[in-house]
């Protein structure tokens, strides 16, 4: 199975981008990652909330297969535990599914036509973050899904 991140901007704090790039590494252990970062419309055209989820719409698009399964890292998806989340990619492994790419939004979330594209929705926290630390957050949960389906001494219950 191979997973492709698709975020909106560039991670800017250098702390947050080398802990990113840390557990890209870990997970290259396991499973073929990919992390995409799409440019960011808000600072460079004048464009309404509509419009601008509509060109960040465009660049998701570009990007995604009609074979992949495409989850939305988004606040009002599924909730899951560390362990669920485990669960959730062994299922997936085990579906045949090739490619699997998680989408972070822009500041406004998604379009329209970026729900009607996505096979589900999971929700990281039902608390707001910056987009930066969902990617900290979604990537240190995914290798802790991954240390868990590899029974590595990562993840106590």
């Amino acid at each position: 199975m191979n997973i492709k991140l698709l975020q909106i901007g560039q991670t800017k704090q250098n702390e947050l981008d080398s802990l990113i790039q840390d557990y890209e590494k870990r997970l290259s252990h396991f499973i073929k990652f990919e992390s995409l970062s799409l440019p960011d419309f808000k600072k460079t055209k004048n464009l309404s909330k509509k419009q601008q989820k509509g060109k960040e719409a465009e660049l998701f698009l570009k990007h995604i297969k009609p074979s992949d399964w495409v989850v939305l890292l988004d606040e009002k998806g599924k909730s899951l535990t560390s362990r669920g989340f485990a669960e959730y990619y062994q299922k997936k492994m085990n579906s045949g599914v090739k490619t699997h790419s998680f989408l972070i939004g822009g500041p406004y979330g998604f379009s329209q036509d970026i729900y009607k594209r996505a096979n589900q929705k999971i929700a990281l926290s039902s608390m707001t973050f910056t987009h930066e630390m969902i990617r900290l957050i979604y990537m240190e949960q995914t290798y802790r899904a991954f240390s868990i389906i590899h029974n590595l001494p990562y993840h106590h219950d």
